[in-house]
């Protein structure tokens, strides 16, 4: 069972990659094209850390999954970021 929940993860960051990439111009002011990289940066390195998860905590006790938590929690941040870089300044 809890192999079938990484696989999951792995997909959602795959699906948050494509719906990202389908959208992304960079942004005219310099506080948001940062955001935007800060944010690609956080989403590009959590698929890693929930691949490696994916094999390695499966085998530890009880739900203890450091991994796949650090990497979900990088790719909600980085996809607020990339919503806030789109904020229109008022």
């Amino acid at each position: 069972m809890l192999y079938r929940t990484r696989h999951i993860f792995i997909l959602m960051s795959g699906l948050l990659h494509l719906g990202i990439g389908s959208y992304f111009s960079y942004r005219v002011q310099t506080w948001q094209r940062a955001l935007q990289y800060l944010g690609s940066a956080l989403i590009t390195i959590a698929p890693v850390l929930i691949t490696i998860g994916f094999f390695y905590e499966p085998h530890l006790q009880g739900l203890y999954a450091p991994l796949s938590k650090c990497g979900i929690i990088m790719l909600a941040v980085g996809a607020l970021l990339h919503v806030v870089s789109g904020v229109k300044e008022g």
